[in-house]
């Protein structure tokens, strides 16, 4: 069996090989420019999920943070990496938008629902409490609906985390000036989709995006309006 350094390696080799030597110019240009993502891009650190392929975003694109559940602490609340990230894309890299990434699946998710195995990892149990909120609203949408529970609390939490997110000062300042937009994902890994909520009345309104053409400013790499 191939250990895993092994494994990382070859990897390497091949990103060499397939990516690096095809793209060559934008790493080069990407290692001599200051970064200017576009987007931060808060996801689960869950291994299914890679939001740069799943964006097709090549490097200095999208800014990243990945957690246990996607979670956004409330500001002043768990002073620690997320609220830096977000201090950090507003603030220094000026990003236009923000996302809040969950998926199908999620482990985290379904700790919520049966919180016994994390018992014995206390610090996953406390990060969980970020999404109690999101646990007992979609209870509640499930009684009434009868919905899939794990589902239903998979977008509950991605709307949290982005409620989460307007409570950050760097945030709510840049709403307040019309400079950042926001809007929440859920990803299904098995089939690809992705289903997105942009705002608006209905908090439940998550739209599947469709394959179809690509604007011609996105493949004209919209360069003027970073």
């Amino acid at each position: 069996m191939n250990q895993p350094l092994d494994i990382l390696k070859a990897g390497i080799r091949k990103f060499h090989t397939d990516i690096y030597g095809v793209r060559a110019d934008a790493y080069h240009k990407a290692a001599t420019e200051p970064q200017r993502p576009h987007t931060l891009i808060v996801g689960c650190a869950d291994s299914r999920v890679d939001v740069s392929t799943l964006t097709s975003s090549g490097p200095g694109e999208v800014f990243i943070t990945r957690n246990v559940g996607n979670m956004v602490p409330a500001y002043g609340e768990t002073p620690g990496g997320v609220g830096a990230v977000i201090e950090y894309a507003l603030d220094a890299l000026k990003v236009r938008h923000v996302v809040v990434c969950g998926h199908l699946d999620c482990g985290a998710m379904k700790a919520l629902l049966q919180p016994s195995p994390a018992e014995s990892m206390p610090y996953v149990a406390r990060w969980l409490t970020h999404g109690l909120a999101a646990l007992r609203i979609a209870q509640a949408i499930h009684q009434q609906t009868g919905r899939d529970l794990l589902s239903v609390l998979t977008e509950q939490n991605v709307l949290m985390q982005l409620a989460h997110l307007r409570t950050h000062p760097h945030i709510a300042g840049a709403l307040a000036r019309k400079a950042l937009t926001i809007s929440g994902w859920v990803y299904d890994i098995g089939c690809g989709n992705v289903k997105i909520w942009e705002g608006g009345d209905n908090p439940d309104a998550f739209e599947t995006i469709r394959p179809g053409a690509i604007p011609a400013s996105v493949l004209q790499g919209d360069a003027g309006s970073r």
